[in-house]
């Protein structure tokens, strides 16, 4: 093994000098594009991945244009990309041509399985066929009442710890992020595969503490020599890169495989109690069973396997429950840091209770939520604002050419309307970057300010990209994520309840919140980043007459 080892680095070596002085000279590269310098051995994504969200893309963006050559480890430099038009034609244009990176497949199969996260092609188009009958416009409608039902738990819980409160106004300081995240959790098990976690509850389900910061462990804060090693590893086979993640004793990873064997044996359970209720003809709307459904009717060559189909209830559970957690999380914390903005959503979600009790009816419709202005501009704001996922790499699968909504000047003075680039090359998406980019969303894209959303051009002007709102925060195309809808749901229960029940104020640790990057932006306090995710928030209830 030693000798092999020893071989490979040798091979990684000269053939990183090769790729070098390939892309150097060859007829197709990306060398001339404008981009902060950076070391040949780590380049500058090290600082890009280390730092706080924003902290570096907002810079580069504002210094040299919407696409940006980004210098990587060993001289294997990625394209940044914010500009429309770009990732208009990289996610959905070009179909299935800019797939994830081999690297990110593999970590995404030894880690979670191969679900919709992991597939590609054909492969990805066959899985969504099946996964996505559950997760329409009506079926995630029928998910209302879970929502409200844990949200108004969610309330209950905080009214028993306020009402304990020794001070005077009785308020408390809780951890918002911990909050978001357990409830959540328990909203997506019953959802998904109608399964009680009792997260809320603070029992100790194995599945929901399993869960919990997983990303962050894993993937926060990288050193130069964990990403020197990741580009070496992009250059050995397949085969021994997956032992390495699969087997050895990486600190990062141990939380991760955990996990993953955790579900393991819990998921066929579920799949198996789907199958056989199926053929009971029970019927069941979660979307577990609607997905086993679908599945039991699908082609035989086009079937999910067992395994695949444990992979999807994996991918929820890990990705799904954490991004929506830390938008509700963000989205408090916005409305605690704008008390009047919040005063102003707070009023409005207490006129449309009314209206709902005069009507005889204790469950908001869809019509209700979709009627509610203010709290819409103020998720779509939250969601532009703090983007859950604020990259996301990719890799052309062919020679292939970026159409640019602005112009790039090259470092040789040369102006282009439109890149050329090579098969191989790497592109990381700048969500967080896009979703300020001042010619869609105005001369204030870096102030937090819902009533763009009221204004005629609300981001919805030039390109159209992504899932919902011209934002990129769902990712956008064949591969974005399919469940944007139950995301948004989920963001208007729990914010009607707390909202209309609470009052968020800021502590004296608001202003040092930041956005530690992850592959999920995690809020944390600096000082205290040891301790991981946390945003604490002063909670106060509020009752009707306050009105």
């Amino acid at each position: 093994m030693l000798t092999y080892i020893i071989s490979s680095l040798v091979a990684v070596i000269v053939l990183t000098l090769f790729r070098i002085l390939y892309r150097r000279y060859a007829s197709i590269s990306i060398s001339k594009v404008p981009g902060p310098s950076g070391t040949w051995l780590f380049g500058r994504v090290t600082d890009l991945l280390r730092a706080d969200v924003g902290e570096l893309q907002f810079e580069w963006q504002q210094q040299y244009g919407p696409v940006i050559q980004l210098k990587g480890p060993l001289g294997d430099d990625f394209l940044l990309i914010s500009d429309p038009k770009a990732l208009q034609y990289i996610y959905q244009t070009s179909g299935y041509r800019f797939p994830k990176p081999p690297l990110t497949r593999i970590f995404l199969e030894v880690l979670s399985g191969k679900g919709l996260f992991w597939a590609a092609g054909e492969n990805h188009r066959r899985q969504r066929k099946v996964v996505i009958p559950g997760l329409g416009v009506s079926e995630t409608r029928a998910f209302t009442p879970i929502f409200f039902r844990t949200a108004a738990k969610m309330t209950s819980l905080w009214r028993d710890l306020v009402a304990e409160s020794p001070l005077e106004d009785q308020s408390t300081i809780m951890d918002i992020s911990s909050w978001a995240s357990r409830a959540t959790l328990d909203a997506i098990g019953e959802a998904v595969f109608d399964y009680q976690f009792d997260a809320l509850d603070n029992s100790d389900n194995p599945l929901s503490n399993g869960f919990r910061n997983t990303f962050n462990d894993a993937f926060s804060k990288p050193t130069n020599i964990y990403l020197l090693a990741m580009t070496i590893f992009r250059m050995m086979p397949k085969w021994f890169v997956r032992m390495i993640i699969r087997d050895f004793p990486i600190s990062k990873l141990q939380r991760w495989r955990k996990a993953k064997d955790m579900t393991e044996d819990v998921a066929r359970n579920f799949i198996r109690e789907k199958a056989a209720a199926l053929l009971e003809n029970k019927r069941s709307r979660d979307i577990m069973s609607l997905a086993v459904k679908a599945n039991a009717s699908t082609d035989a060559k086009t079937k999910l396997t067992d395994i695949e189909l444990v992979a999807q209830l994996r991918n929820v559970i890990a990705a799904g429950h954490e991004t929506t957690a830390n938008s509700i999380t963000w989205t408090l914390y916005e409305m605690a840091c704008h008390p009047g903005y919040q005063e102003t959503l707070r009023k409005e979600i207490h006129a449309k209770e009314l209206e709902m009790r005069q009507r005889g009816d204790d469950v908001m419709t869809a019509q209700d939520l979709e009627s509610m202005q203010f709290l819409n501009a103020v998720i779509k704001e939250s969601l532009r604002f703090h983007p859950a996922v604020p990259i996301i790499n990719r890799i052309s699968t062919t020679d292939d050419v970026l159409p640019l909504s602005v112009p790039i000047a090259l470092t040789t003075g040369e102006v282009i309307n439109e890149l050329p680039i090579p098969k191989g090359q790497k592109i990381v998406a700048s969500i967080a970057s896009y979703n300020r980019f001042k010619p869609i969303w105005g001369e204030d894209a870096h102030m937090f300010n819902p009533y763009r959303w009221f204004r005629p051009d609300d981001g919805t002007k030039g390109t159209t990209l992504g899932m919902y709102a011209n934002l990129m925060t769902f990712s956008a195309g064949l591969q974005g994520c399919i469940g944007w809808r139950i995301a948004i749901l989920e963001l208007q229960a729990f914010l009607i309840e707390l909202i209309g029940n609470f009052e968020l104020t800021v502590t004296p640790k608001s202003d040092k919140v930041r956005r530690q990057a992850s592959v999920i932006m995690y809020p944390v306090v600096e000082g205290e980043r040891e301790k991981g995710t946390q945003l604490p928030l002063t909670v106060r209830a509020v009752s009707r007459e306050e009105e």
